[in-house]
């Protein structure tokens, strides 16, 4: 409650001297850090987008659109080159000049170990600047996708980062801080002006921003609260103390649609919602033995949830449940992958006695309360209709601060998480979520899920540019993946932006408003 009255308290200061330039923006959670390359996850992007740049972004419809990179193209004689031209007279916040030598270090550091960011750059074995201008980066082979890997992969300055002392990725895994996860020197429309972790943070427009007269810009000012609390969010907004609120609860969509002045804007989003398990361990840490590394156990559960009913109960509709842990928009989605599979609970009932657990089982469940869509009520959900097979789950929500970690670092037996897919291609989810973990791939792989026929053919997807070939691979990994019942997949998201009717702007797939393209009416 104390919480509560402290958000309300800072919005009703806030909203007293707000412009109509100022654009008072919240959501469930905040950014987990400022280190661009240290947690691969929306609403830290989401942050990062108005601070910093990438070479390439993509617009609210989801298309390439220039930002640090001019162009780019694979370079005429070499087709393992690719060349990106760099946009000319760009400056970092502290007025220092952004050349081909950021470029290089900001990859280079996106690379290194502690990088969330380093499965997206697996094909690349060196950049090199050419000129002020010009960067090449040399593959291990032909790449026909590469551009769509860079969308998220944030310029830094090289000289900032070097006297900082932050050449290094901060590691969030092991619970570093660092001064590049509190400060920023970014190229973006916006400069950061305060931050209070989970309480607010302050940007404004950056008067030297090189797309003046390119973009709207008519965003001069953000502030930005986190509310986790979803009745206090929407209080918030319902009363004008907010502009623009990312994620409007399912059961407060008709009253805020409803409220003059106000506006409901909803699409489905590239991102899809799933259970993970561990299968490889020998014990669970909440359970005796595995139960999980028997297959007939996944597909049990995998038909015991009730994904229709989790659409209409705790999503209100605002869900598309699946049968696959890859979104609509992704290259290598079918409607056959997407099917959802049996609700048989009988069916189901009988894989767990023919694995020997006819008496069922107890386990926990980790789950996020401040991360997706419902997620805790998901969770809860999905407990009452596991139990109908005997598995006794205990349910551990918890912040994604602490839920996270439990994951990167093998640390849960069961758990749920979200993925989106920035790439638009099924590579992005094999290199994090199914190739086995190790340095460069399969940091978000805590499953001991290991294959090495498959791991063979994700490594082979970055240079096949027979694109049947590459379709053709891409199909054999997935019927591993759902034979194998590596995941359960729940349902793809559906976002509901809601906002004020002065606010102009249309819902990105990606959930990654760039207050850039915002129109203030």
């Amino acid at each position: 409650m104390l919480r509560t009255t402290a958000i309300l308290t800072i919005l009703a200061v806030t909203a007293g001297a707000a412009s109509a330039e100022t654009l008072r923006w919240a959501r469930a959670g905040d950014s987990l850090t400022l280190d661009p390359h240290a947690q691969n996850e929306g609403p830290t992007h989401t942050l990062a987008h108005q601070i910093y740049e990438p070479l390439i972004i993509r617009d609210t419809a989801g298309a390439f659109q220039p930002a640090l990179a001019t162009d780019w193209a694979p370079k005429e004689d070499d087709p393992n080159v690719w060349v990106f031209n760099l946009r000319e007279g760009v400056t970092f916040h502290d007025g220092s000049a952004f050349t081909a030598e950021d470029v290089v270090f900001s990859f280079e550091r996106a690379k290194s170990e502690t990088s969330a960011m380093k499965e997206l750059l697996t094909s690349i074995v060196e950049v090199r600047a050419v000129d002020d201008l010009t960067v090449e980066f040399v593959t291990d082979g032909p790449n026909p996708i590469l551009p769509n890997n860079f969308t998220n992969l944030f310029m830094m300055d090289k000289t900032w980062t070097e006297e900082n002392g932050v050449t290094a990725v901060q590691d969030m895994a092991s619970g570093e801080t660092t001064f590049a996860a509190t400060n920023v020197n970014g190229t973006g429309p916006y400069t950061l002006v305060s931050r209070e972790p989970d309480v607010r943070t302050i940007l404004e427009a950056n008067p030297d921003y090189w797309g003046v007269g390119e973009f709207p810009l008519e965003v001069t000012r953000i502030e930005y609260t986190p509310i986790q609390n979803a009745a206090t969010r929407v209080a918030a907004l319902l009363s004008g103390e907010v502009d623009f609120i990312q994620d409007v609860p399912v059961q407060d969509l008709s009253r805020v649609a409803e409220t003059d002045g106000l506006t409901v804007k909803t699409a489905p989003q590239n991102r899809t919602i799933f259970f993970g398990m561990d299968i490889g361990s020998e014990d669970l840490r909440s359970a005796e033995g595995n139960p999980f590394s028997d297959a007939r156990v996944r597909e049990a559960m995998n038909m015991a949830i009730n994904r229709d009913a989790i659409k209409q109960v705790v999503m209100r509709g605002q869900s598309q449940p699946t049968g696959v842990i890859m979104p609509p928009f992704v290259n290598g989605w079918t409607e056959a992958l997407d099917a959802v599979p049996s609700g048989d609970i009988e069916a189901a009932k009988a894989l767990m006695t023919e694995a020997g657990y006819g008496d069922g089982f107890s386990v926990q469940l980790d789950c996020p309360n401040d991360r997706y869509v419902n997620d805790e009520a998901i969770c809860q959900a999905a407990v009452g209709m596991l139990g109908q097979i005997g598995v006794n789950v205990n349910l551990n929500a918890q912040s994604k601060a602490l839920h996270f970690p439990l994951i990167q670092n093998e640390q849960t037996d069961f758990y749920m998480l979200g993925w989106g897919v920035p790439t638009y291609d099924s590579e992005y989810i094999f290199n994090f979520l199914v190739h086995s973990k190790g340095e460069d791939r399969g940091s978000w792989n805590p499953t001991g899920f290991s294959n090495a026929e498959v791991d063979e053919l994700i490594v082979s997807l970055a240079s096949e540019t027979d694109l049947e070939a590459r379709d053709a691979a891409i199909a054999r990994i997935w019927e591993v993946v759902n034979g194998e019942t590596l995941y359960i997949p729940l349902h793809h998201q559906v976002l509901n932006w809601g906002m004020s009717e002065a606010v102009g702007i249309e819902v990105s797939p990606e959930d990654d408003p760039k207050f850039k393209f915002f129109e203030m009416n």
